[in-house]
């Protein structure tokens, strides 16, 4: 009872610790660029509201697209198994939540394998899908962030952000290898991971050696699992892997125009391709361990990168705008998340991989 106790402790605490940081973050912003006499002027200016619905609208599409993926994906490795868009979709608006609060938004993948499992998959296939979605949106993100700095390069003066982002660019570019690395070894990822379940079994009271015997075996089947679909997915399954980057292209692309719609509701010039970069370079930041959901982090982020894109007159536009993209894209992804996330397990602060386990 205290392991979920405490497990449960544990979801709470990165509930609280990533909205509190959002929200403090984006009033220290909103405190440095509106003082009070631009309240009145905020509410007389030019809004259109038209654009902030289709910036919704384009959050809530990007989602769709990556059910598309999920469902590509999924197809690929087992034909058996029919996961519809809905479906897919579901499974992705589900992992929002705990994507949203754990750093690189590593929370959300333990769902999205959990309920492929639960629509027929093997683990190590659901986890190939999920961890192929990471590789391919790497490959994306490397491809497109020398294209980004070239169109940013004059703009970007902090040194914060330049070391982020040099941070962000050698952490991806590990992370690739590693993924490749256990593709090409899997005998030593096996062994790895057989190691680092002795290390833990010895902080067990009871040591039974039947168990650790089954602990290997599954070890040893899912690596293999995992080891067959990526070969798969690089060798027969290359074109449902090349349509995956196709609709991931697509994918980051609309979520990418989220903040130029935002620009336009507020009356100011879209800057379409320096936004785009912009985006590619945040998504490189948010993408790094940092805080639950990158939060802070996030918000100092868009703030450093759109200070040099937003008019310095009137200030109060650069608060409003980092107010409104965070909650299109991160609040409202919370929210929808965890009411998926609550209808599936029934449970959202009480989340855990035992709530996973009585789902099966």
């Amino acid at each position: 009872m205290k392991i979920k106790e405490k497990k449960t402790k544990t979801i709470k605490i990165s509930i609280v610790a990533s909205l509190l940081l959002s929200i403090a973050f984006i009033i220290l912003i909103l405190k440095f660029t509106i003082n009070p006499n631009d309240l009145q002027d905020i509410f007389k200016h030019d809004i259109r509201y038209e654009f902030f619905l289709i910036a919704v609208i384009l959050n809530v599409f990007s989602w769709f697209l990556w059910g598309v993926r999920l469902k590509v994906l999924s197809g690929a490795i087992d034909k058996d198994v029919h996961i519809s868009v809905w479906e897919g979709t579901k499974i992705v608006i589900a992992n929002l939540f705990l994507a949203g609060i754990t750093p690189s938004m590593a929370g959300g993948e333990p769902v999205r394998i959990h309920l492929l499992h639960k629509d027929g998959m093997n683990v190590g296939g659901a986890t190939a899908v999920v961890l192929g979605e990471r590789l391919i949106d790497a490959i994306f993100i490397l491809t497109i962030v020398p294209l980004a700095l070239y169109v940013l390069k004059s703009r970007i003066s902090n040194g914060a952000v330049s070391l982020g982002l040099s941070i962000g660019v050698v952490v991806f570019i590990a992370g690739v290898i590693l993924f490749l690395y256990s593709i090409k070894y899997p005998e030593k990822i096996r062994s790895f991971l057989i190691f680092i379940s002795d290390k833990i079994g010895r902080f067990s009271k009871k040591r039974e050696a039947g168990k650790r015997a089954g602990i290997v075996k599954k070890i040893k089947r899912e690596v293999d699992n995992f080891h067959n679909s990526m070969v798969f997915f690089l060798s027969e399954g290359r074109k449902s892997f090349l349509l995956a980057g196709i609709l991931t292209v697509i994918m980051w692309s609309i979520a990418f125009m989220i903040p130029s719609m935002l620009l336009l509701g507020l009356g100011l010039y879209p800057f379409f391709i320096e936004s785009y970069a912009a985006q590619v370079l945040l998504l490189v930041i948010i993408m790094m361990p940092t805080t639950p959901g990158s939060a802070g982090v996030a918000e100092v982020g868009v703030g450093a990168l759109y200070a040099t894109l937003i008019p310095a007159s009137p200030s109060y536009l650069l608060g409003v705008f980092v107010l409104l993209f965070r909650f299109i894209t991160y609040h409202m992804n919370l929210i929808v998340g965890a009411i998926f996330q609550y209808r599936i397990f029934k449970s959202v602060a009480s989340f855990s991989l035992d709530t996973i386990k009585k789902q099966k």
